[in-house]
């Protein structure tokens, strides 16, 4: 684990993070790519519930991008960390620009919407690790935590507008009109990395490819300590978000009240976590916040009236800062050379078992209604948080 610190220092401060013009691009312009996949994902996710009238196609517009990320991680991560990540960065928001203007075509079959859900997810893991990895050469080893936690608190509250704004929207606007709000967004993101990122070259040369992606993958999957982080990441968030996946189904005029609330949930745990805890307590608190991610669902088994639904939602969604620490950990046992395609594995692997959660979750709605799935999905997650945690406390005791 990294070293302990008992208070912020100037440098790992928010607004200290904030002065530093090409940690400024990277920010805005995650916030700007959250924001417009917030307001598509709600926006393809309303179309194909009008349309169909079916939980598993309506989880499976909102999350389905995620199943494609996995395709990224397994197949041309490596450019990641090749040596002109700017030029990388900026072709793909080029493609995420085209792609999500191309959702905003009237009477667009939703085959195709699907297939565009999919091309998007494979450039997107792209992209995120290629982010990840400029960011770890952008701030200092000791500012990760804070600016991990800020892009994390940033893209909860992001999604709470969003989702709320998307709300609003929708009642007013047509989904063709929100994608095209989507694509301005989208296209702003654009703008700003090309104006605020520059190319690094303390990268050492490498060629990406199918066959050195899979060489760091194989090594990364092959120890003991990286699989147990990993299984933490991704199994029981993807399980949680399978829940969430079933709002739209479970209170169909209430959806985006729900969403807000997981949304603004997951801001605060993050503020929480990253702000104002050492890397001690960090540490300490990984265990408790997995658990709290997934037991306030249950009470959905009791099929509780909005008020109670929300709250627990909200109560149940600071627990997805339980990232924080294990994405720390991680990082300390990463070598410097392949931190971005680490790191965009990680990040694929978990929107990837988001997209299992929520298939599964429709899936099991089509036969059981949506609180019932709510709940087993719950506990599904409660297991597997229980029976991986001697790995995990093996992993970040020796730092293997």
């Amino acid at each position: 684990m990294p070293s302990d610190t008992s208070s912020p220092t100037p440098t790992t401060a928010y607004r200290a993070l904030l002065r530093d013009r090409e940690f400024a691009g990277l920010y805005a312009s995650f916030t700007l790519t959250v924001a417009a996949s917030t307001l598509s994902g709600f926006a393809l996710g309303t179309l194909v519930d009008e349309r169909t009238g079916s939980p598993f196609l309506t989880a499976v517009s909102m999350y389905g991008a995620t199943f494609a990320t996995v395709l990224g991680a397994m197949t041309l991560m490596s450019v990641a960390d090749g040596n002109r990540p700017r030029r990388t960065l900026v072709a793909l928001q080029c493609v995420s620009l085209l792609g999500v203007a191309a959702q905003a075509i009237p009477q667009l079959p939703l085959t195709a919407r699907f297939a565009l859900l999919l091309t998007l997810g494979f450039f997107q893991s792209l992209g995120t690790g290629t982010r990840m990895g400029l960011l770890t050469e952008v701030v200092p080893t000791a500012a990760y935590v804070p600016a991990r936690s800020l892009m994390n608190i940033t893209s909860g509250g992001t999604a709470v507008l969003g989702y709320a704004l998307g709300a609003v929207l929708l009642r007013h606007l047509t989904p063709q009109q929100v994608f095209l709000t989507a694509t301005a967004l989208t296209g702003a993101a654009l703008v700003v990395v090309a104006t605020t990122v520059r190319d690094h070259s303390i990268r050492p040369p490498r060629r990406p490819g199918l066959r050195q992606t899979w060489t760091t993958n194989t090594a990364l999957l092959s120890r003991k300590g990286p699989r147990a982080l990993l299984l933490n990441l991704w199994v029981p968030n993807g399980l949680i978000v399978g829940c969430e996946a079933l709002f739209i189904s479970y209170a169909p005029d209430h959806a985006g009240i729900l969403l807000a609330a997981g949304s603004a949930g997951m801001l605060l745990g993050d503020l929480t976590v990253g702000r104002f805890l050492t890397a001690t307590g960090r540490d300490r608190c990984a265990f408790p916040l997995r658990l709290l991610l997934a037991a306030p669902y249950l009470l959905f088994a009791l099929h509780p009236p909005l008020p109670w639904a929300t709250a627990a939602v909200f109560l149940a969604s600071a627990g997805f800062a339980a990232t924080l620490p294990l994405q720390e950990s991680l990082l300390a046992v990463t070598p410097d050379a392949v931190r971005g395609q680490v790191q965009g594995v990680e990040s694929a692997g978990r929107m990837t078992w988001q997209g299992i959660g929520a298939a599964l979750a429709g899936a099991l709605a089509q036969y059981l209604a949506p609180a019932p799935t709510i709940t087993a999905l719950a506990a599904a997650s409660l297991a597997v948080t229980l029976l991986s945690r001697p790995y995990v406390r093996m992993t970040t005791a020796k730092g293997v």
